[in-house]
């Protein structure tokens, strides 16, 4: 077994691999970039070598200062994670080269099925299904628009080398196909340092479900089941589950020999993937192979209780998998949420700068399952523009996929994410989208579901008495503590009442709630609409977390105070709320709202990114829908279009400057 490990990565994946290598007693060594210098997975690391500045090409793609670092630190072997340079068979090889072992599969089988277009010519020689297309590299958009006319629309046109969504777009007309040839190719460059492209037929209504591979050098493989994927937004992966809400154990097991068939036709030893798309009669087509691990590999792990990178290092030392596909269990159901970096009301626009506070709900594993925190931040660090949007993976297990979805619902309102946006409230709103529980879905739900984008309207709370109580609560709290100060004029102290109102604040008109609120031992009791509401709770001012009970019912929310209001988030839910007594509510609604200035003839840049291109002239004109510019943050591009028609009055941002959030790029007359 290895003594020492290096591991050529960062965050997330990193911390993952570090926490099992001192599980194994395995030394680690962390490589960073000048950005990353304060990083959790540096912390973690038994060793840190700087490798470069923030940008991805000179730190964390540059092949040669890995190997050098491997040197200078004496590292045995090299886990690469996944996304830089996990299925680069160059670097596969060049370890190999330098008698550095890499913990993943051989350098051919990294460059015959990292290839999607040499994997996709390998399927077909091993009869399995696959999806019709153009399998050769395309060179023009104007060649790319005559293959897929040719193909049939809509088609994917995505990159060779790439994963996890980037350089990757459906086209479904020819003015498609040659807008995002162009942004799927500048992608991949950036991304993965190759820039061919493929070309082939989007299955509509599709279902993406991978199945977890593992073998060794010893001529053994297994599959590990499945994991259901379908739950995307642009094609990237939103929410994971194992096993698939979809598959019958007959069609689990064809998949499954597929996939171990497939491997075994490159001798892969190490961890992998195998991607299909299913349709709705089940039929099934191969997609890709990830010759590395899989963001969501935590879910396989938690429903057949395999450490998946144990494995992957065990493999690499040379040892046999202690296995047989006979020993391993499907236990239960495990999902996966990812906790990214992006503001969903604002369209999911990258959200970089300093997490004021991250508290994720605590790991634990009891008799109704399990939640775990995959991470690689901490309380007080930076989220950067250089890498993906990433902050933590949320990790349920429970007995069945309904248990499951309710630990889920628990565990994200316990998740408290300040000073950056998250994508917490729409994963919260998922989890309790009707078509989402039912399990009938595919690729295209979210689409379908959010045809408009999502908005806070969008987040359904059952229990808004609930939130008005706690409400209450959280004020008298604030209030019985002001009215306790010591040194107040006897005969003068200030009494407080316990009739009041709770307004909610609301863009399109505030609600009043009358309510009673009376101190009790251990908490308030309210009176509202009718009803009583007892509720019990250790909170103290100025905590985050709120958890208690509504009449014996237990419930979390989180509680953030700014000046005379309070904000509460449940459920994805966010309610803000002033509390006041009945007068000054009257007089609230009397004051005259504060008009918000008019922006419309101004561009202003919605996230902080890299100003890629200006694709307009100062005087041109301009109709609805055509491209303005085009920014690039967290390793994707984002096409900035006019939404009416105008002119070009006045360029103030040129192409190559770094933009700060609402920064005016372009004038119109």
């Amino acid at each position: 077994m290895f003594k020492k490990i290096l591991i050529a990565n960062r965050g997330e994946i990193a911390c993952r691999v570090i926490k099992t290598a001192r599980k194994m007693g395995i030394l680690t060594v962390a490589v960073y970039s000048e950005a990353d210098k304060d990083s959790l997975h540096v912390m973690l690391a038994d060793e840190g070598v700087c490798i470069g500045p923030a940008a991805s090409k000179e730190s964390y793609l540059s092949i040669d200062k890995i190997i050098a670092a491997c040197k200078q630190t004496g590292a045995e072997a090299v886990h690469p994670g996944y996304g830089f340079l996990s299925e680069n068979a160059v670097f596969s090889r060049r370890l190999e080269e330098e008698g550095i072992k890499f913990i993943g599969p051989k350098h051919y089988s990294v460059g015959k099925m990292g290839d999607k277009i040499e994997s996709k010519k390998l399927a077909n020689d091993a009869k399995v299904n696959t999806i019709p297309g153009y399998a050769d590299a395309i060179d023009t958009p104007e060649q790319a628009v005559v293959i897929a006319q040719g193909i049939g629309y809509p088609v994917m046109i995505k990159a060779s080398a790439g994963g996890g969504g980037k350089g990757l777009r459906v086209a479904f007309d020819d003015k498609e196909c040659f807008e995002n040839f162009t942004s799927c190719r500048n992608e991949a460059k950036t991304a993965f340092g190759d820039d061919r492209i493929l070309i082939e037929k989007y299955v509509l209504e599709p279902r993406h479900i991978e199945i977890q591979v593992l073998g060794d050098a010893h001529g053994n493989t297994v599959y590990l089941h499945e994991r259901e994927c379908s739950i995307q937004r642009r094609h990237q992966k939103v929410i994971e589950e194992a096993p698939s809400p979809f598959l019958d154990p007959a069609t689990r097991k064809a998949m499954g020999e597929q996939a171990v068939a497939l491997a075994k036709a490159v001798n892969y030893e190490s961890a992998g993937t195998v991607e299909f798309v299913v349709g709705a009669d089940k039929s099934f087509y191969f997609l890709e192979m990830n010759t590395r691990l899989q963001v969501e590999h935590p879910v396989t792990e938690l429903i057949t209780g395999i450490d998946l990178v144990e494995q992957m290092i065990r493999v690499a030392a040379g040892e046999k998998l202690s296995f047989t596909q006979a020993d391993i269990k499907l236990e239960g159901w495990a999902m996966e949420c990812r906790i990214n970096a992006e503001d969903p009301f604002r369209g999911f626009l990258p959200s970089t700068g300093r997490l004021v506070k991250f508290q994720p709900p605590t790991e634990t594993t009891d008799a109704n399952g399990t939640t775990r925190v995959d991470t690689g931040v901490y309380d007080g660090g930076e989220i950067s523009m250089f890498y993906d949007s990433m902050i933590a993976k949320l990790i349920v297990h429970a007995k069945d996929r309904s248990s499951a979805i309710d630990r889920m619902r628990d565990a994200l309102n316990a998740f408290v994410i300040r000073g950056i946006s998250s994508n917490i409230p729409f994963q919260a709103a998922l989890m309790q989208h009707p078509r989402f529980h039912s399990g009938n879905f595919n690729t295209g739900f979210i689409a379908e579901e959010y045809p408009k984008g999502f908005d806070a309207s969008m987040v359904p709370h059952d229990n808004p008495a609930l939130l008005v109580s706690v409400a209450a609560y959280v004020y008298r709290s604030f209030t019985d503590r002001s009215a306790s100060v010591s040194g107040q004029l006897q005969g003068h102290e200030r009494i407080v009442g316990d009739k009041w109102s709770v307004v909610r604040l609301n863009p399109d008109g505030n609600e009043n709630h009358l309510v009673v609120a009376r101190p009790i031992h251990g908490g308030y009791f309210v009176e509202y609409m009718g009803e009583n509401y007892e509720i019990l709770s250790d909170w103290k001012l100025g905590e985050s977390l709120f958890n208690g009970t509504c009449n014996g019912e237990p419930f979390t929310l989180q509680v953030e105070r700014h000046k005379t209001r309070y904000s509460l988030f449940h459920w994805g839910t966010r309610a803000d709320f002033m509390v006041m007594s009945a007068r000054a509510a009257e007089l609230l609604a009397l004051m005259p709202e504060k008009v918000a200035p008019d922006l419309s003839k101004f561009l202003l840049s919605p996230m902080p990114g890299l100003l890629r291109e200006v694709a307009v002239t100062v005087g041109q004109e301009v109709k609805a829908g055509e491209k303005l510019a085009v920014i690039e943050a967290m390793k994707m591009e984002n096409i900035l279009k006019a939404e009416q028609d105008c002119k070009v009055k006045k360029i103030s941002a040129a192409a190559g400057e770094s933009l700060m959030v609402d920064q005016v790029i372009i004038e119109f007359e």
